[in-house]
């Protein structure tokens, strides 16, 4: 099952003037693999993440999409691409003046050409996956924040994508919401969704990661399977970033 690669990073850097944010990031993911991405804050992950789809272009370096360098395509080729990689962000981004049905439906009439009754049928069953089949009608203002997350999470499955970006998707949420996402990711991973997941929580990424990958200082500083990570990290920098959490 994981054997096909889906993304290919190769020599990724990404500067911002002359600071340089991500210096030479290679990696690889394969089909049905959960990515964990940690590291202390301003490490470059988020960065890392939206350069797997070109939210941010690249300063030099490859990032293939099966077997395509995204980053030599003309941003029509880019956003055909893109609609294969669900992203779900930090703070929701839901249209606040569509009910939670209309912000599931849009994309898919508008991009992929279902009819409106195909939409609804899809999106309606998606919300029933996530556990919010009574909310169709709700305006997000009138979710909390889990709620709307998991909204965002199934408004990307919309599109059915073949991967999915989560920017760190509980760091906006109350501790007690914090759960109910990581319940719905946790169900897709063990669907088989291919996954790259930006986050804090440790206790996901040691339960439902194939694969962590310890960020800081802009480079990829050490990839491991996340029980050998945690309990045995092989850089100074990671096994700081461990005992401070630890000792948190």
């Amino acid at each position: 099952m994981q054997d096909k690669t889906i993304i290919q990073v190769e020599h990724l850097e990404k500067k911002y003037g002359d600071t340089e944010v991500l210096k030479e990031i290679d990696g690889t993911v394969k089909s049905g693999q959960v990515i964990c991405v940690i590291g202390p804050s301003g490490a470059g992950k988020s960065t890392f993440l939206r350069c797997l789809n070109l939210l941010e272009r690249p300063t030099s370096g490859q990032v293939l999409f099966e077997g395509t360098d995204l980053v030599s395509l003309k941003e029509s080729a880019v956003m055909n691409l893109r609609e294969r990689m669900g992203m779900v962000f930090q703070n929701f981004n839901l249209f606040p003046n569509m009910t939670v049905l209309e912000n599931l439906k849009l994309a898919p009439v508008r991009v992929k050409h279902l009819s409106d009754g195909e939409a609804v049928k899809k999106a309606q069953e998606l919300l029933d996956r996530v556990g919010l089949g009574e909310k169709a009608d709700a305006y997000p203002a009138s979710l909390s924040g889990g709620q709307q997350q998991r909204v965002a999470i199934a408004r990307a499955l919309a599109m059915d994508p073949e991967v999915m970006l989560f920017d760190e998707p509980t760091s906006a949420l109350d501790p007690e919401m914090v759960g109910e996402v990581l319940q719905v990711m946790q169900e897709l991973a063990n669907e088989g969704m291919t996954m790259v997941v930006v986050t804090h929580e440790m206790g996901f990424a040691k339960e439902v990661a194939d694969e962590v990958w310890f960020m800081a200082d802009g480079y990829i500083q050490e990839r491991n399977e996340p029980n050998a990570f945690f309990a045995d990290p092989q850089t100074q920098r990671a096994q700081d970033f461990i005992s401070k959490i630890i000792g948190a």
